[in-house]
């Protein structure tokens, strides 16, 4: 008789194990990375313990070595590291390149002799500074990126070569990449299933989707595709995911700072209409710059997930993220075993109350997904 309530019981929790939906339970264990590239003192301002990553923005090649701009570029680092006191979980890491920065990577990372010498040079200042890795910002192998720098269809298995080499170092220093936010990208930059085994992840720049050249007010920043704008997160994401890319070493990015077009017209509230780039300008300025009693008005595109404002008066556009579409993005992280998200950059936010505060929020609380 005992025998048998003993096993009816143990059959009622095992129905229940099954049939019950297995919702994951805040903190959630994702990363939050913070790319700097502001002055040291400000640094203090921010909430570093909110932070799983600060990433130096940007080394440079002198030569074939791994090098700095300036003093103030040493201070920098070593501030960063010194806020290890505040978050002693915190990663310090360092970054190569950046728009602009990887003139020469092309060349470079052609030969065995510079991939040998550039990981040298990264050794010394991982035990100089006390750094915790590198993330690499080539922007681009193999594709157009920067105007006039150098790029090659043998870029894409030199920067397969240049990851090997690094890791060479070991296991004790993080390794990741930020990736482009293209078709192009995904297609011909990146030999993603030998550079995914032997990084720890990649950084998805889901961001800068509309800017100079682009002929339309469109979202630089969205989360979700729509029938005019077919690029987002999520369909890098998914991207990455169909190439059996592991979920948790992909993280989604988000802007700390938005895009401002002219001459836009009242169609559809300004959106997806005939505009001209003006200028970029960061979230912390928003409210003060464009404010409600100037004219600019709030909308939100239900299917993109994504914020802008619009000014009838002055026929111009802004394109960002902002608490409810980062909140969106840090959630979509946790539903779909994301590794975490990223943002450009951490000098971008608001001192007191901003969007990193805004993903704490949700890691802390947020009682979906399904870790």
């Amino acid at each position: 008789m005992k025998k048998n309530l003993i096993k009816k019981l143990a059959l009622v929790v095992v129905l229940c194990l099954i049939t019950v939906p297995q919702f994951s339970q805040p903190p959630h264990k994702i990363r939050v990375l913070s790319y700097y590239a502001g002055r040291p003192e400000l640094l203090d301002s921010f909430k570093i313990e909110n932070m799983t990553h600060l990433i130096f923005c940007f080394g440079r090649l002198t030569g074939n070595r791994f090098s700095v701009r300036s003093p103030r570029d040493t201070a920098t680092i070593q501030k960063m590291v010194s806020l290890k006191s505040r978050n002693p979980e915190l990663k310090v890491l360092l970054s190569l390149g950046g728009w602009g920065g990887c003139k020469t990577c092309s060349d470079v990372f052609a030969t065995k002799q510079g991939r040998k010498e550039f990981v040298q040079s990264l050794k010394e200042f991982y035990d100089y500074f006390k750094v915790d890795g590198l993330d690499l910002d080539w922007e681009y192998p193999a594709i157009k990126g920067y105007p006039g720098h150098k790029f090659v269809p043998e870029d894409k298995k030199n920067f397969t070569k240049l990851v090997n080499e690094i890791r060479k170092l070991g296991h004790d220093h993080e390794l990741s990449f930020a990736a482009g936010n293209s078709e192009r990208f995904l297609d011909s930059a990146i030999q993603w299933k030998q550079v995914m085994k032997k990084v720890d992840y990649v950084n998805l720049m889901t961001y800068d989707q509309s800017g100079p050249g682009s002929p339309i007010s469109a979202h630089h920043t969205n989360l979700y595709s729509t029938p005019d704008q077919p690029r987002s997160a999520d369909f890098m994401v998914k991207s990455l995911l169909n190439m059996g890319i592991p979920s948790e070493k992909i993280i989604v990015g988000g802007a700390f700072y938005g895009k401002i077009f002219e001459n836009v017209d009242s169609i559809n509230n300004g959106l997806a209409r005939p505009g001209k780039f003006k200028n970029t300008l960061i979230y912390r300025n928003v409210a003060t710059q464009l404010p409600a009693d100037s004219g600019w008005v709030y909308h939100w595109d239900e299917a993109a997930s994504a914020p802008y404002l619009y000014n009838k008066v002055k026929r111009q556009f802004f394109t960002y993220d902002d608490e409810r579409s980062i909140e969106m993005k840090t959630k979509y992280v946790i539903d779909n075993n994301l590794g975490g998200i990223m943002y450009w950059q951490l000098a971008g936010d608001l001192y007191k109350n901003g969007l990193l505060d805004v993903i704490d929020r949700v890691k802390k609380n947020y009682t979906g997904g399904n870790r």
